[in-house]
């Protein structure tokens, strides 16, 4: 069985599948520091649910070490609303890349799971021993479901032909390159252009979905990405490893702090009729931390600079004399 730690990245060919995501791109700009070949590829040079193409793509290039970081994602309306795509998409993307990384002979592999592939009522903080435990959580239970097939598909790999696959369990993720649609987005990304748009329009009341009681934690894309790049140099086990800030907030406090960061001074609105999904959701973040990595960014400094991106790359707004976004009106 594998076992090699630490692994190198230098003079490595290192693909980041999913290179636009979120995710993926605070990926490629961790690895610029590393002395290594950055692989990437587009949707229109490789459709991931694809094997003729990804196997074509791996036949190509020879990548020798991968990071797993295309998926089909979103919060719980496009999960609610999108299930086939959720399902579907995520078992061939993971499928197709495992398995050419295997055929092309890659040294070492990373797959990025969730941390809501854990059950709905997990202990808290999770550890990575209640996966399957339990129930899932019924709003994104069908992305929790490919997830934990990646997983599982990761560690048959690994006994069965000796890859050095590993699945790393990241917190919810928010940061620059995040997806802003209301509709669509995670709560952090949702609320920073709700609250954006409140403050330009200068309306009293920003509405927050759910009870605002339930916990989450929040971890910053760039200390994701670091994280994901130390557990590919330190880590080689079968069993999954969390990923996390080790911090948690309720998403009351969650939406107060944004609105301190955009400078918004209206009211709130919880509309209850919006599901919360689940109660506490918080990761174990102690064998990372045994290994010796823990986030830097505080949930506050990460918000700064992911409304800042938002700000210069999303929203139509200009800045004022007084430094104040505002809409652009033609």
């Amino acid at each position: 069985m594998p076992d090699k730690v630490p692994y190198s990245l230098a003079g490595k060919r290192v693909w980041v599948a999913g290179h636009r995501g979120l995710v993926g791109s605070a990926l490629v700009r961790r690895l610029k520091s590393e002395d290594c070949t950055i692989l990437t590829a587009s949707r229109q040079q490789v459709d991931l649910r694809s094997a003729e193409q990804v196997n074509f793509w791996m036949r190509e290039t020879r990548p020798q070490a991968v990071f797993v970081a295309a998926a089909r994602v979103g919060g719980i309306h496009a999960n609610d609303t999108r299930p086939a795509e959720f399902i579907y998409d995520n078992l061939m993307i993971e499928a197709n890349v495992i398995e050419a990384a295997h055929r092309y002979n890659v040294e070492k592999l990373v797959f990025l799971g969730s941390s809501c592939v854990y059950p709905r009522m997990a202990p808290q903080p999770i550890p990575e021993s209640a996966l399957l435990s339990g129930e899932l959580e019924s709003t994104n239970q069908w992305y929790a479901v490919a997830k934990i097939a990646g997983i599982k598909l990761g560690q048959a790999y690994r006994r069965q032909y000796g890859c050095d696959f590993i699945s790393v369990m990241p917190s919810n993720l928010y940061g620059p390159g995040d997806n802003f649609d209301l509709m669509h987005s995670h709560v952090i990304p949702a609320l920073i252009a709700k609250f954006h748009r409140a403050y330009v329009q200068e309306t009293e009341t920003v509405e927050v979905w759910g009870s605002g009681k339930v916990l989450r934690e929040f971890l910053y894309a760039d200390d994701a990405a670091d994280g994901i790049v130390f557990a590919m140099k330190n880590y080689s086990e079968e069993e999954i490893i969390n990923l996390g800030s080790g911090q948690e907030v309720t998403i009351r406090e969650l939406a107060e702090t944004i609105g301190k960061v955009v400078g918004y001074r209206g009211r709130l609105a919880f509309d209850t009729s919006k599901p919360d999904g689940t109660p506490r959701k918080v990761v174990d973040v102690s064998r990372m931390a045994k290994l010796g990595w823990r986030a830097q960014t505080s949930l506050e400094d990460g918000l700064r600079q992911t409304y800042r991106w938002y700000v210069e790359n999303i929203a139509p707004s200009d800045i004022t004399q007084e430094g104040r976004p505002s809409l652009v009106r033609a």
